[in-house]
């Protein structure tokens, strides 16, 4: 009779992680109440027309990058959280800006302080993450963290959803959402601020593990710091990057924009199949995390970040199966390969999200966080940007098997980026 095999115990992400992630679950929730709905709130409901609205997702996204750049280095000079909470408290100012706003003016002002908001939130929030947690807790905590994201924003469409159902005046009953929306954020500011490490034991700890680094002449030489020129220099770091654009660009924006209209449009799927398509995938990125936490910490998170795309590219396969089988065939077979390919991409997220913020960590240095957090954002916002349109371009001049095939693809391509990095990584 074989002895069980021991397995290694999880590690406690603690009460400040768990704080932290109640008030991002509610911040994410109150974003969601108002997600889908700016654009056409400020077109048609607001009678601003189509240009108000253009200006507010322009001067948004040029307040994002400024912010991002500038606070990169603010995060690591004066550490993430002070930076977090300018940022929360920028993202509640802009949405509560939006619940009165009459005038092109004040939808800019609101845009500006909306994408000041996500730049400094975005460059501090992944150090701010690691602060709360043990460092063997790493890869557990992002991917917990990317679960309530997604979770928060899927209830507040619902709850918008059933405010809205029915409304006499959308218009009356949006504002209160942007509102809402803006309350939603405080406590972030709140949590942020106090779950930063404080001059008890735990500075004088880790004042004492850095100094007894620098003594044994691991540490870099003091001074001002990596630049942004010097971390993308590395090429592990630039590989890194690359990386993050193309997951937005084939990977998360394909399964929030593409993959419905495909369904939809291509394939005869009925809005409520396709509801479920999206809501499995959902409910498998919080099944799954449980399931595949321990052996995913097992394998090295090079090995975790290449098998995203693996099963992105698998995933769309079965979507091209669907597409292939037809009308004709079982609904079973139908649906059963469509909740596949649901279940699949959120086991790809969940790789993604346990191993690209602890490389992010690793690779930059205790130094340049906040900078390496600012150009992986910058990445991401690139590739969110630009996926959609090149995913409803496809779906629009190619067939509903093209559509998937070039979706896969795009998926194969991000897993050569990802191989290179494990290979260039390997060889060092």
């Amino acid at each position: 009779m074989t002895a069980p095999r021991a397995t290694a115990p999880r590690t406690p992400l603690g009460r400040r992680f768990g704080l932290l992630m109640g008030a991002l679950l509610l911040s994410s929730l109150g974003n969601g109440l108002c997600f889908p709905f700016t654009s056409i709130y400020v077109s048609q409901l607001l009678g601003l027309g189509g240009r108000a609205a253009g200006g507010y997702f322009i001067a948004m996204a040029a307040a994002s990058f400024a912010a991002a750049l500038a606070g990169g280095p603010l995060a690591d000079r004066g550490g993430p959280h002070r930076v977090g909470a300018l940022g929360a408290a920028a993202l509640a100012a802009g949405y509560a800006l939006l619940a009165p706003a009459d005038a092109v003016p004040l939808v800019l002002a609101s845009g500006v302080c909306v994408g000041v908001g996500f730049g400094l939130f975005y460059a501090s929030i992944v150090g701010v993450v690691d602060t709360a947690v043990p460092e063997s807790g790493r890869r557990a905590a992002f991917a917990i963290r990317h679960i309530v994201n997604n979770a928060g924003i899927g209830l507040g469409s619902v709850a918008a959803g059933l405010a809205l159902h029915g409304a006499d005046t959308p218009a009356g009953t949006l504002r209160w959402l942007y509102l809402a929306n803006g309350l939603a954020a405080l406590p972030l500011i709140a949590v942020i601020l106090g779950v930063r490490p404080r001059t008890g034991a735990e500075a004088t700890e880790a004042k004492e593990a850095k100094e007894a680094k620098e003594r044994s002449g691991d540490a870099q030489p003091s001074g001002p710091g990596p630049t942004y020129r010097s971390l993308l220099r590395a090429r592990p770091m630039a590989l890194l990057i690359l990386a993050q654009a193309l997951f937005a660009i084939v990977g998360f924006t394909q399964i929030e924009a593409t993959v419905p209209l495909l369904l939809h449009d291509r394939m005869a799927v009925t809005l409520g199949w396709v509801s479920v398509v999206v809501a499995a995938n959902s409910f498998a990125l919080i099944a799954l995390q449980p399931l595949l936490r321990g052996r995913l910490e097992r394998l090295p998170e090079t090995v975790v970040l290449a098998g995203g795309p693996v099963l992105w590219t698998v995933a769309f396969g079965c979507g091209l199966g669907a597409a292939l089988a037809g009308g004709a065939a079982p609904a079973a077979v139908r649906y059963g390969l469509l909740l596949a390919f649901a279940v699949l991409f959120a086991a790809g997220e969940l790789m993604y999200s346990s191993a690209f913020y602890p490389l992010l960590l690793r690779w930059s240095g205790e130094e340049a966080v906040g900078r390496a957090s600012a150009l992986a954002s910058l990445a991401w916002n690139l590739g969110t940007a630009s996926g959609p349109p090149l995913g409803l371009f496809i779906v629009a001049h190619a067939s509903a098997t093209g559509s998937w095939l070039a979706l896969a693809l795009g998926a194969a391509a991000a897993f050569t980026v990802t191989a290179a990095l494990y290979g260039r990584t390997a060889s060092t």
